[in-house]
């Protein structure tokens, strides 16, 4: 019998507000975290050691169902064209397009003639890939006159990328590279400038700088820096390509800099200062400013507009007002019209502004519940929208929309090898009624063949949390568990934005507590209605959405079968009590500041998963993480398992599965990723009873 790892219980204590708490694994956290982000082999031998012990464990407790993973993941594998590659979007000359090859893990970057003709290879992933354990591509832009390529890469999974530059007619790699970025790169109209963030000592993204082509990375110059911890900082372009914008933002603030993309050496200029609360990004269209916002009140946004000599806030107009229930999500300015992407009774809508007659309409879709995107591309002159469109049933649909006549040409639909009729599946949209009475809709896949009589395991999945709202969209990797029985559902709870801005203010701060109930009533509705058993439900949450499974698997636990937590969330008291972390400061408009405000203190202590961990049966368990993870970190998970195994009732099964060459994301590659997924439904497959 392969004995169960016991993590060493080295007693400490914290005192906050004048609460005292005790905390026996706290040891789990390195001193040394920001070097093991960065080389994994300087890890704690002892940390090293349990991590190890649990990983093998979780090898030998799993080792029955390796043929299932190994099924799964050919069905998975099977179900993806492996040589497949991207519509090309349209830049002047030339079009540029994402291609994959056969056995290959990584995509290439590719361009051609606008017209067609010769494949290019400007970017080979797999080549760049090879003799790392993780490999990551970053960001990937062409200069505005095509001749330069940049783009970074990251091996480590830590999100430290290194910006590279190639010649795109030759393939020459250029002598210079830029390290420790966050990844993304922004050209200048110059072809010679661009414009990139790196990270702080504490992995913020916090200072903006400008690197020429020529020059070596030491001489950079600092163009922005951001003094508040709370802030993160971005840098971008408008889609006319005229100017660069660097924001600054947490989750309830920002504040835009611009800089004239023909004169990249010009100071940034503001464009409207922070205000707690006042949220705003910007768009440029012939002579003026687009403002998509939330000023004045606006809680579910409009656009305004504003001169491009002076975009300060006392100059702005409303153009589209503000409609409660009716969340504006994005904004997109061309030359002759605008494009916004909306929901609105939990569905998202794309409506087109013709500025040439002041005239607007929506693109039309059919299904009950469905997921949209928009491309805006490169180009700015242009009658033509790209947008991708699937639903639970239908794979994911590229189309190309002409602004003017209102046709919309297919130019592709995603392909599954292996088949896929989408006439045998039904996706449907129901709504659970929460304690206080809100309608939390709740979306659903399952064959047309599964009895609705309760016998069937569910899959209930969730995330609520940051406005992020879950898109009703195509997933092929889920349909080896529909295919076996179950039925998969999204809860869409309060904390994103599924319905509107109120749906996420519901969900967060002193609101928290909503979005498990919310989780917890679709489990319930669930069952009611005949769709499933308590025992028979598998949640399934990553992230802030570990948070979330975390919390209900301590609140309801009888009402689930299986907990599947990746890379969870769950130490939420200690990590936003503590200010180094990368994410803490920024944190705190999302979940409150318990340092300084024992109200929130009190508040995220009575629903943190770790900190509530009670001496009670709970049911099967598989939590993941990743060691080099900056979002959250691998003892969370760690320190929650080890707290379980110490005080839980029941003989069930808990694993801890963590990956010590990977990060966030888990492994790299579209295949190994793979792996991981099949690895996760083998394990419901394993302790649901089917």
């Amino acid at each position: 019998m392969f004995s169960i790892p016991k993590a060493a219980r080295i007693p400490s204590t914290m005192t906050n507000h004048g609460i005292t708490r005790e905390d026996d694994y706290a040891w789990l956290r390195a001193d040394n975290w920001q070097e093991v982000m960065r080389d994994p082999d300087v890890l704690p031998a002892d940390i090293k050691t349990y991590l190890d012990e649990e990983n093998a464990y979780c090898k030998n407790m799993m080792a029955d169902t390796t043929e299932l993973q190994e099924t799964l993941f050919e069905e998975m594998k099977g179900r993806i064209k492996q040589d497949d590659s991207s519509v090309p979007s349209l830049d002047g000359l030339f079009a540029y397009y994402v291609s994959y090859v056969e056995g290959g893990q990584h995509p290439r970057y590719c361009r051609s003639l606008r017209d067609g003709g010769e494949e290019k290879v400007l970017v080979d992933g797999d080549t760049l890939a090879k003799g790392n354990s993780f490999f990551q591509l970053g960001g990937i832009a062409h200069s505005p006159d095509h001749q330069l390529l940049a783009y970074s890469t990251d091996v480590k999974g830590a999100e430290f990328y290194t910006i590279y530059f190639s010649n795109t007619d030759t393939g020459e790699l250029l002598d210079e590279t830029i390290e420790d970025t966050t990844g993304g790169i922004t050209w200048a109209q110059d072809n010679k400038t661009v414009f990139y963030t790196r990270v702080d000592e504490n992995h913020r993204p916090s200072r903006v700088f400008r690197h020429v082509i020529g020059t070596s990375a030491a001489s950079d110059e600092l163009v922005y820096e951001e003094k508040d911890p709370g802030f993160f900082v971005g840098v971008g372009e408008t889609q006319s390509g005229r100017y660069i914008i660097i924001s600054a933002h947490d989750h309830e603030t920002s504040e835009i800099h611009l800089i004239d993309a023909s004169h990249p050496d010009s100071e940034p200029k503001l464009v409207a200062a922070r205000v707690a609360g006042l949220e705003y990004d910007i768009d440029d269209q012939d002579e003026r400013f687009l403002i998509l916002t939330n000023a004045d009140e606006a809680e579910d946004f409009k656009i305004m507009t504003a001169p491009l000599s002076d975009p300060a806030k006392g100059n702005w107009r409303e153009l589209v007002a503000h409609k409660a229930g009716r969340l504006i999500l994005s904004l997109a300015c061309f030359k002759d019209h605008f494009v916004r992407l909306e929901r609105e009774d939990g569905l998202p809508k794309i409506v087109i502004s013709n500025t040439r007659d002041d005239e607007e309409h929506a693109v039309d879709f059919d299904e009950e519940a469905y997921s949209l995107g928009l491309a805006a591309g490169y180009e700015y002159q242009t009658s033509n929208l790209r947008f991708t469109y699937s639903s639970m049933t239908t794979p994911a649909q590229v189309f190309d929309y002409d602004v003017i006549s209102g046709k919309r040409k297919l130019r592709k639909t995603q392909e599954v090898p292996s088949g896929h009729t989408s006439e045998d599946y039904v996706t449907r949209r129901i709504c659970a009624e929460a304690e206080d009475g809100e309608k939390v809709p709740v979306s659903l896949l399952y064959r047309k063949t599964t009895a609705l009589d309760g016998s069937a395991p569910l899959l209930l999945y969730g995330y609520g949390s940051y406005g992020h709202a879950m898109p009703a969209g195509f997933s092929t990797t889920r349909l080896s568990l529909v295919d076996r029985g179950f039925i998969y559902a999204i809860a869409h709870v309060r904390g994103g934005k599924d319905k509107g801005f109120r749906w996420y203010r519901l969900g967060r701060r002193e609101h928290k507590i909503n979005t498990f109930k919310d989780f917890i009533a679709a489990g319930s509705h669930l069952i009611e209605q005949g769709y499933t058993s308590a025992g028979k439900i598998v949640t399934q949450g990553g992230s802030a959405g570990g948070l979330l499974v975390g919390a209900v698997a301590n609140m309801a636990p009888q009402q689930y079968g299986a907990i599947i937590a990746e890379v969870p969330f769950v130490d939420a008291l200690n990590t936003i009590l503590d200010d180094t972390l990368p994410l803490t400061p920024p944190e705190w408009p999302e979940w409150g500041n318990p340092i300084t405000d024992k109200k929130a203190y009190a508040q995220i202590a009575a629903y943190s998963p770790y900190d509530n961990v009670s001496a009670q049966d709970y049911p099967p368990l598989l939590a993941t993480a990743g060691l080099a993870d900056p979002r959250v970190t691998y003892w969370e998970p760690a320190k929650w398992v080890a707290r379980l195994r110490a005080l839980k009732t029941d003989d069930n099964i808990l694993l801890l599965k963590t990956n010590m060459d990977a990060g966030h994301g888990g492994a790299s590659g579209r295949f190994e990723h793979l792996k991981e997924i099949a690895f996760s439904y083998a394990f419901a497959l394993k302790v649901i009873d089917n």
